[in-house]
């Protein structure tokens, strides 16, 4: 949730330093999908939700420097409208780095489980519809990108926001679930490790190796 910038520099030296590489996540996801080879032993992808101005500021000159790639997963809601926000120039120039790929959060980073008690059904159908259509829609059309990759708000997820997704255009979801990703997995739910400041040394070695696959 919170990682310092020097935490997150000693994680990427961490992983360079014990074997680990660092992959796109679209190259999983192909792997995943049954369309693309599997990635090389001990891989690791690096996500970060929302779009929070520290991006920009503290994480992407790390991105640079260690010249890794990542993937962001941003509301466009906030974008060059919050104080908190990244700018769309900003996501631009990221996005030209050729390092960064840019996938929805939805647009406006909604808690589904409220908005199923507070919405009648067909009204909650529209406003699904419209938080996935919508994020693909804003960030193809400010930044002329490929949008098919979200991420669950807050990792909600249910078989009904699943077809939802699939029928606005997307290949691969992902949740908040802590457990490495492999092809058992269901493309449209897959898990993710939560990093936090504390995930250094031997804690983030063991992180590492639960279970991995």
């Amino acid at each position: 949730m919170t990682v310092r910038t020097m935490v997150f520099a000693a994680q990427i030296e961490y992983l360079r330093s014990h074997g680990y590489r660092i992959v796109p996540l679209r190259e999983v996801v192909a792997y995943i999908r049954g369309v693309g080879p599997p990635p090389p032993p001990h891989s690791v992808v690096i996500t970060a939700d929302d779009g929070h101005q520290s991006v920009y500021a503290d994480m992407f000159p790390l991105v640079q420097r260690y010249h890794i790639p990542v993937t962001l997963f941003i509301y466009p809601s906030a974008i060059s409208r919050a104080s908190y926000a990244l700018t769309w120039d900003e996501l631009r120039i990221m996005h030209d780095s050729g390092l960064v790929d840019i996938q929805s959060h939805t647009y406006w980073h909604p808690n589904f489980k409220i908005e199923k008690k507070r919405l009648a059904p067909q009204a909650y159908e529209k406003f699904v519809a419209m938080q996935l259509e919508q994020s693909r829609a804003k960030l193809d059309q400010e930044l002329g990108i490929k949008v098919d990759m979200l991420a669950w708000p807050f990792g909600i997820y249910d078989e009904d926001l699943i077809r939802s997704a699939v029928a606005a255009g997307y290949i691969a979801a992902f949740t908040m679930v802590r457990a490495p990703a492999g092809p058992s997995d269901n493309v449209m739910a897959l898990p993710r490790y939560l990093v936090t400041d504390q995930d250094t040394g031997k804690t983030l070695g063991r992180l590492l190796t639960t279970d991995s696959r």
